[in-house]
């Protein structure tokens, strides 16, 4: 697992917040810039990728490596999460949230929120299903 905190101007807020009962699974990266939080119980299967920033790349003419890095934003995976296998999570900018008790498939790219029990997949992600918690029943999405 590698954990990554890119070098930026120093601050006594923690860059990575991992809760109790968060796992993380082999050849796994997390790279914050600004902040990412796990919540409690959250589980990462092997090679899950998630950043809050980028590399730079707006000149050319330099080398990508010479650019640094982008601005970014904020991730927030709420509790009891589970992100599949191969699956990446990246903010360019703003805020993005996993909602609670939400499944990522694996390969998925989410570059966007979703809401809380979501299963979601797909490159860009997209909303396969949520759970009704009157009915007690994984409703399929039309979108």
């Amino acid at each position: 697992v590698w954990i990554n905190i890119a070098a930026t101007e120093s601050s006594s807020e923690p860059k990575i917040v991992l809760g109790s009962g968060c796992k993380i699974g082999r050849r796994s990266t997390i790279s914050s810039k600004n902040r990412i939080v796990l919540e409690g119980d959250v589980l990462l299967a092997p090679s899950v990728l998630i950043m809050d920033h980028n590399h730079e790349f707006s000149d050319p003419e330099l080398p990508i490596h010479a650019q640094g890095v982008t601005e970014g934003g904020t991730i927030t995976i709420e509790r009891n999460c589970w992100l599949g296998y191969g699956s990446v999570v990246v903010c360019t900018h703003g805020q993005l949230t996993l909602g609670r008790n939400s499944v990522v498939g694996a390969n998925a790219v989410v570059t966007r929120s979703f809401p809380p029990f979501s299963v979601v997949a797909g490159n860009p992600a997209k909303l396969l299903k949520n759970y009704d918690q009157q009915t007690r029943r994984w409703i399929r999405s039309n979108a």
